[in-house]
């Protein structure tokens, strides 16, 4: 392996340390306690452990965290008007609602009933639209705690050429929105992209989130690239890997992500940062 390992773990907990002492000013100012809301419907085993670190990464910062487990069985109904209900509670900064949700339920028309202020996911249009004008509030997660990592590590996307593989709501597209800002001049690979292997082998960054064990080639790796996999797959025998044959692309690449450990802690960081920020907002209307 010639690559250097782009820690997330390290960094991450960095950025917690930091907001915990944030929080700890707001508290001697007498400002409340920011306060995450999270939500979750039925029992996905890998949507309760993402929960569970969620109210840990609260707590580690010093935040309220509020956890609603509700039965698979809960209604698209009953669950926009707890939505409602958080939307109206001055004491909740953030709203989450864990995804995948059961299939009777509208994970855009949930999505969309959190009011924007409150969504530290950054999924609502409304913050994708104000990323894509270059006036971010809620920026999503995973995209902001990649460039939250290229920062810590030196790496400007000014001028640089990314490719982004994956165009999925949560990862792909608000990604090359970032990089975007950032300056970079942005491709975005999806299933319908001709010769992949082409388009990956020309970039200088290259971000994958397809959710597919080893799709992305370690001969495809220009040599000195960074590689930032997003995804995290769990094989038959049990360990994990990502979207990209980490130890080929070791060989090639200057910096890359290693799975786990890399972008799965900065996505939980970004999280408890949009917490922070909904609560200065709504210190601000106050």
């Amino acid at each position: 392996m010639t690559a250097q390992l782009i820690d997330g773990k390290r960094v991450s907990q960095e950025h917690l340390e930091q907001l915990a002492t944030q929080v700890q000013e707001r508290l001697a100012q007498n400002l409340r306690r920011p306060c995450l809301a999270v939500v979750l419907v039925g029992d996905d085993p890998a949507s309760a452990v993402y929960v569970r670190n969620k109210k840990r990464a609260c707590e580690k910062v010093g935040f309220e965290s509020r956890a609603y487990e509700l039965p698979a069985t809960t209604s698209e109904t009953e669950l926009l008007s707890l939505i409602d209900d958080m939307n109206a509670d001055r004491d909740v900064d953030g709203i989450l609602v864990q995804l995948p949700l059961p299939a009777h339920i509208d994970s855009q028309k949930v999505l969309e009933r959190i009011l924007p202020h409150k969504d530290v996911d950054g999924f609502h249009p409304y913050n994708v639209g104000r990323l894509a004008v270059k006036m971010p509030l809620m920026r999503p997660c995973t995209p902001k705690g990649v460039m939250t990592l290229l920062a810590a590590y030196g790496i400007d996307p000014k001028g640089k050429k990314a490719v982004v593989v994956g165009a999925s709501n949560i990862v792909g597209r608000p990604q090359a929105l970032e990089l975007l800002l950032a300056r970079a001049t942005v491709t975005i690979c999806h299933s319908a992209t001709q010769n992949l292997a082409a388009e990956v082998a020309a970039a200088d960054i290259v971000v994958v989130g397809v959710g597919q064990p080893n799709f992305v080639k370690g001969s495809w790796i220009k040599p000195g690239a960074v590689v930032i996999d997003v995804g995290i797959n769990r094989l038959d025998n049990g360990k994990l890997c990502g979207d990209v044959e980490f130890d080929e692309a070791a060989e090639r690449a200057g910096m890359i992500t290693p799975v786990p450990g890399g972008v799965g802690p900065m996505t939980i960081a970004t999280l408890m940062e949009n917490t922070l920020k909904a609560a200065q907002i709504h210190d601000s209307e106050v």
